[in-house]
């Protein structure tokens, strides 16, 4: 059986102290036809590996064509297709949370992010969305793209519950 890694690496929070550090965790793309880059969306989580307060789930442009570790942000244009519609924190504890969002390109759709500390200290996060009508872990969006950059259709990606297999749907655009 094939998992999916998820990776987590820490970096210094804005304005704070070099002691606090918050982690961001990876949580799923959005690949294009158009090219080999991606969004990625990942989660912000604290010391106790709990979503951190206000907007924990951001999004920004993995620049695989220019090279492996080459990140960009969104662009305020780009907000419309790849940004989150809403995000609410609906569980922080000692060890993990819940925050529920929606994307703006699939608002029918909630995505339940959540996170938890594991036995050995590190942090997971796993998004969850139904997917062919089935609650699954998503783990990337396919948008096939139209020659004039309106969306064909996008391909919902993700494990099942147990991890067995991969669930998929395509949704028309």
């Amino acid at each position: 059986m094939v998992v999916p890694l998820v990776l987590l690496h820490a970096v210094a929070a804005r304005g704070d102290s070099p002691a606090a550090r918050l982690r961001e965790i990876p949580l799923f793309t959005i690949a294009r036809s158009l090219n080999k880059n991606q969004v990625q969306y990942a989660v912000r989580v604290d010391d106790h590996c709990a979503p951190v307060p206000g907007a924990p789930v951001f999004a920004y442009w993995r620049m695989l064509e220019e090279g492996p570790d080459r990140v960009a942000p969104l662009l305020p244009r780009e907000v419309d297709a790849y940004g989150l519609k809403s995000q609410g924190l609906s569980a922080r504890g000692d060890d993990g949370g819940e925050v529920r969002l929606v994307l703006r390109a699939v608002p029918s759709r909630a995505i339940v992010v959540e996170t938890r500390r594991e036995a050995t200290g590190a942090c997971h996060a796993v998004a969850t969305a139904e997917i062919a009508g089935s609650k699954g872990h998503l783990f990337n969006v396919y948008a096939k793209l139209t020659w004039l950059l309106g969306v064909d259709y996008l391909l919902l990606r993700g494990w099942s519950m147990d991890g067995t297999h991969v669930l998929q749907e395509r949704l028309e655009g």
